[in-house]
């Protein structure tokens, strides 16, 4: 890929494509090659211009954009970043097309457009950027060996698993709470996600996977069989009192460039925790989650990074494995059996 990034743009409102066009093209490093105003322009665009990156609307005229997206991801593999609306039913049509293949979202301003428009901006390129570093074809034309069913995570009391990621990480979350049984410890897990998405997401996962999901609260108790989702724009942390484990939600300042932040979530887990934890790090670009841990390993942890091959973008996993956090490294299908197999063993051994 050359060093500009090619966008084509689709959105059925002619304000909106000329927004989105002068946001994406303000730093000189993409450019916006065309824009198209519903899923059959965008089609034939996409064969013409060859972008690198589309950024999609999802209600459009002709064709749904969940419809249009699957078929790209069916027919021709590429990056795309959702604008999506920060509504309830916006939220879920999100939540499917990132399972469908999206690459990420980004909120669409609404009638406040004007105030926060340059921090929109950013947002955007932002992800664009990520979106054009990222791996789908590979993601879409890899074939994962099925892992064996997992019949018991049973662990001593005081046990947590604990789960980070980033860009990519909606999907491969769901694939690893997928196989993990019911009688798990507590699950914690922090997700780089906005405001408004998280109890969505937290809501979709319930409906698809074994365990149940909720969006965490201040002073929760942590209850086996249970995953906990870091709210968007707050911290997750594990904190013990009385002997109960629970989460506490805070809206301190942003660590290592996120809130939530995967570094604050497994630092008080190696403190809470220490060696009755198993963690994994996803996907995701940057360098969030990795010292945290580097910090549960020190503190006797089973610790797991999402390979190479598996991840969208090999960006927190690799940071983590580089300073020595990770004990192994495995493929998003096979995280489940490698987290749940440590449990077993602290079992065995209490």
């Amino acid at each position: 890929m050359s060093s500009i990034i090619r966008v084509l743009v689709v959105d059925d409102s002619a304000l909106i494509r000329d927004v989105l066009s002068r946001l994406l093209a303000q730093e000189g490093d993409i450019t916006v090659v065309g824009t198209a105003n519903d899923p059959l322009d965008a089609r034939d665009k996409i064969k013409a211009l060859n972008p690198h990156v589309v950024t999609l609307d999802i209600e459009m005229p002709n064709m749904n954009g969940l419809a249009f997206l699957q078929k790209i991801m069916r027919l021709r593999p590429m990056p795309v970043v959702m604008v999506s609306t920060l509504t309830t039913k916006g939220a879920s049509e999100t939540m499917l097309a990132l399972e469908l293949g999206a690459v990420d979202f980004v909120a669409k301003p609404g009638a406040e457009m004007a105030g926060g428009l340059e921090a929109f901006g950013a947002t955007l390129r932002e992800k664009v950027r990520l979106a054009a570093h990222s791996d789908v074809q590979a993601r879409a034309h890899r074939a994962p060996a099925p892992d064996l069913p997992l019949k018991s995570a049973a662990a001593p009391q005081g046990a947590l698993i604990a789960i980070g990621a980033s860009t990519g990480g909606v999907e491969a979350i769901r694939q690893v709470l997928a196989t993990i049984p019911t009688d798990c410890p507590p699950i914690v897990i922090a997700q780089h996600m906005p405001k408004g998405f998280t109890g969505r997401f937290a809501a979709r996962l319930d409906e698809l996977v074994p365990v149940k999901v909720v969006e965490a609260e201040d002073r929760m108790p942590l209850a086996n069989g249970t995953a906990y989702v870091a709210p968007g724009d707050f911290h997750l942390r594990v904190e013990k009192t009385s002997g109960q484990m629970k989460c506490r939600v805070t809206q301190d300042e942003a660590t290592s460039g996120h809130r939530p932040s995967v570094d604050v979530l497994f630092s008080s887990v190696a403190k809470v925790v220490g060696s009755k934890a198993v963690g994994a790090i996803l996907t995701g670009m940057g360098r969030d989650g990795a010292a945290g841990l580097k910090a549960m390993r020190e503190a006797g942890a089973f610790t797991v990074g999402q390979s190479r091959g598996s991840a969208l973008i090999y960006g927190m996993p690799k940071a983590a494995f580089e300073i020595g956090a990770v004990v192994e490294e495995a493929p998003v299908e096979k995280i489940a059996g490698r987290l749940v197999a440590a449990l077993l063993k602290l079992k065995s051994a209490a």
